[in-house]
């Protein structure tokens, strides 16, 4: 672009010297144009440039991990100059990382149309891609003058996790919302409140579970199943602290995102409801979620990775147990990659709750050995990062 601003110059200074030397109208004609022309390009761009408007256009704001989705760059220029060249850089970032990738597209605009330039992205890792422009620079036909505009443009795509299959068994309890409608669609139960099925009598059935009125017009004794509640009182508590800094942050983060949808996968197949706790620093406060269905959990993990700032703050959980004690549940949870045996003790002793886990996301094998138990009701289960099925085999919740 400097060569061409020399070259430029060049020319006028030798059609000057054309109009010193000769006298032809044709040598002030030359001179006029060559004079006017970098000016009338330098206001036809800008015009072009105050006229222009830049934004991303995503069809969907979730996409899968490591699968290609597509983005659009749309330009619109509202003026009746085209511009020849158009250079836009994109970033794009992964708000659970550090790394910051980003390239360069090139497009021509057209006059009073909409421009839209189709890329594709993919991340290996659940979180939240965030892609902006640094700046879309277009150029007068004559490469003289280049002018910026459209910076710091925005969008964002929500990367979901996937689930991974775990073994453990899942244990019925007395402790049930009594004011719950939310009942087994597959197992009998002791609520007298709600039928689960008729069937013929067999030898040691409860005389007051026979459905005398069906009996009588069957000639045969019909028993009422009823109905087991599945509204338990069971919590699985994320801890979101983690160490920006290291190099494994995003791969731990990923990981620790994965075992909770994993764990509340497995609840949910299992017919238990549960509830999920973590801190939402967009909202400086915890949030807590009531998982029903496939449904309510991927509302729930969608907040959870949009919940996450750029500093990686977390508020201590402690805060939350203090603030809400006395805590007691069939099962309760505890996930995180920050190890901490003071907090590990308080959950032991506090937190009322027939069964209660800790799974510890770690970034490599060598810490399984720094991992002990030796809590009197408190299960740990280390989970080494990217190896949630194999990990996570045998939790009682």
């Amino acid at each position: 672009m400097i060569l061409t601003k020399l070259l430029f110059i060049v020319l006028i200074i030798v059609c000057v010297l054309f109009y010193i030397l000769y006298i032809w109208d044709f040598a002030l004609v030359l001179l006029i144009v060559m004079i006017a022309l970098p000016i009338i390009m330098f206001i036809t761009t800008y015009i072009t440039k105050k006229n222009i408007s830049v934004e991303f256009a995503v069809k969907d704001k979730t996409a899968v991990k490591s699968k290609d989705f597509p983005v659009q760059l749309v330009v619109t220029n509202k003026s009746i100059f085209p511009i020849g060249k158009a250079e836009a850089r994109i970033e794009y970032y992964n708000t659970f990382s550090n790394e910051i990738s980003s390239f360069d597209l090139f497009l021509p605009i057209q006059p009073r149309n909409s421009q839209r330039v189709t890329f594709q992205l993919n991340s290996k890792f659940c979180g939240n891609i965030k892609i902006k422009t640094l700046f879309l620079n277009i150029y007068d036909p004559l490469r003289i003058f280049k002018f910026t505009t459209a910076s710091n443009i925005h969008t964002e795509v929500t990367i979901m996790p996937e689930g991974h299959d775990i073994g453990g068994i899942v244990h019925y309890s007395d402790r049930v919302n009594e004011e719950s409608d939310l009942f087994s669609e597959h197992r009998p139960g002791d609520d007298p409140s709600e039928v689960f099925d008729l069937r013929e009598y067999n030898a040691g059935d409860k005389l007051n579970r026979i459905h005398w009125k069906l009996s009588s017009k069957k000639d045969d004794f019909i028993v009422k199943d009823y109905s087991l509640p599945i509204d338990v009182p069971c919590m699985l508590f994320l801890d979101l602290n983690c160490n920006k800094a290291s190099s494994l942050a995003l791969p731990v983060f990923d990981t620790l995102i994965e075992t909770f949808l994993s764990i509340s996968q497995f609840l949910l197949d299992n017919e238990r409801c549960h509830s999920a706790v973590f801190f939402n620093a967009s909202q400086s406060q915890f949030s807590e979620y009531s998982i029903t269905s496939p449904t309510d959990l991927a509302a729930a993990v969608k907040a959870l990775i949009s919940s996450v700032d750029e500093n990686h703050f977390c508020q201590n959980p402690e805060t939350y147990f203090t603030d809400n004690a006395p805590l007691s549940f069939a099962s309760f949870t505890y996930i995180t990659s920050a190890f901490n045996e003071k907090l590990l003790d308080s959950i032991d002793e506090e937190i009322e709750a027939d069964f209660k886990n800790a799974v510890i996301v770690i970034d490599n094998v060598e810490k399984l050995s720094s991992i002990g138990g030796g809590y009197s009701s408190l299960n740990v289960i280390p989970v080494v990062v990217g190896r949630i099925s194999a990990s996570i085999k045998d939790i009682d919740i």
